[in-house]
């Protein structure tokens, strides 16, 4: 009998409404341990080709979001899970969880998932950012959070390279927004707020309030302390990807910045999760190319002058390295 209810909430995937989000609990207690990734390779990123405009979604062509309904019985739960994994490999659920803003600590951590007709690993098929945008053609890296959505965007010269999932601050600690740079970055990081939590791949980038992003767990809703959260291969691609400030000698001033990152817009506290609307509108997430230049726009001129600035110092960096070790060789030359 349980398992004829399994296969029948399993199929019956086409619903016309959702039940209305849980209200944020308190925050996660420390994830279990996991061995932090030593390959910095992330084969669910790709290079998007440049295009002159943002391109719809698309499941717009080839389908929409279906409901997956998950019973509230423990038993049902993890006998659907088995089902769940039978139907999906393992890069499908990935990428499913993903889309729901869970990891699989927290797989069931919801009442419903929305789940693609047609499933991308990649999740650029998904992407509610666009996949091109010209204000940023000159800016080489560009990082940026979407509060509304909770999903982060990369960008390189105006391209999107990789979006993907985040659990921002809550409602009480909630992330700063606006235009920041990356600054220092530790494979391993012990929060300040807590010494027992664990912060694999940590890129700070608010050394003042502390505010950096890492892995750790993605619940579902926002419930971070003002960071960041990511998952792992994300957390991994991101430290690889970004750029550190430059000091100057002793440490105590920025010669250059890193990476420019920004943060923006707000979360719909205690409303309906905006990834649920996908299973009304495939768009319903989707920002447009207007939107975000007129967001962007204000800041690119900092950013470009931040990112010269970094050129210009590194460049001499290097050349005085350059000068010292043949100074050295030569040196050695003569005392031989």
């Amino acid at each position: 009998m349980k398992r004829s209810i399994i296969y029948t909430l399993f199929f019956a995937l086409f619903l016309t409404s959702c039940k209305k989000d849980e209200v944020a609990s308190s925050d996660p207690q420390t994830p279990s341990s996991e061995e932090i990734a030593k390959n910095t390779s992330d084969p669910d990123s790709i290079k998007a080709k440049p295009v002159e405009e943002s391109a719809p979604p698309m499941m717009q062509e080839n389908g929409f979001y279906n409901a997956f309904a998950i019973p509230k019985d423990k038993k049902l739960r993890d006998s659907l899970y088995a089902v769940f994994s039978k139907k999906y490999n393992e890069r499908e659920r990935y990428a499913i969880l993903a889309l729901n803003r869970l990891d699989s600590k927290s797989k069931w951590n919801s009442d419903t998932l929305v789940v693609p007709a047609k499933i991308d690993t990649t999740l650029m098929a998904y992407s509610p950012f666009p996949l091109q945008l010209d204000i940023l053609s000159d800016v080489k890296k560009f990082v940026i959070f979407s509060y509304p959505i909770q999903a982060y965007a990369v960008y390189s010269n105006g391209a999107l390279v990789k979006w993907g999932p985040t659990s921002m601050g809550k409602k009480s600690a909630q992330t700063d927004r606006g235009l920041m740079f990356a600054n220092w970055k530790k494979k391993l990081a012990i929060s300040t707020v807590k010494s027992e939590w664990k912060l694999p791949y940590n890129f700070n980038i608010h050394n003042t309030h502390g505010i950096g992003w890492h892995q750790y767990d993605l619940p579902g809703y926002p419930a971070s302390h003002s960071c960041l959260r990511l998952l792992m291969k994300d957390a991994i691609w991101l430290y690889n990807y970004a750029d550190t400030w430059i000091l100057n000698p002793g440490g105590a001033t920025t010669k250059a910045k890193g990476t420019p990152v920004m943060v923006f817009g707000d979360y719909p506290w205690g409303k309906r999760k905006p990834w649920r609307n996908l299973l009304n509108d495939p768009n319903a997430n989707n920002i447009s190319v207007e939107e975000m230049t007129k967001m962007i726009q204000p800041n690119v001129e900092k950013m470009i002058f931040e990112q010269t600035n970094r050129e210009k110092v590194a460049d001499s960096i290097k050349t005085a390295k350059a000068s010292e070790a043949a100074a050295v060789q030569e040196t050695e030359v003569l005392e031989n």
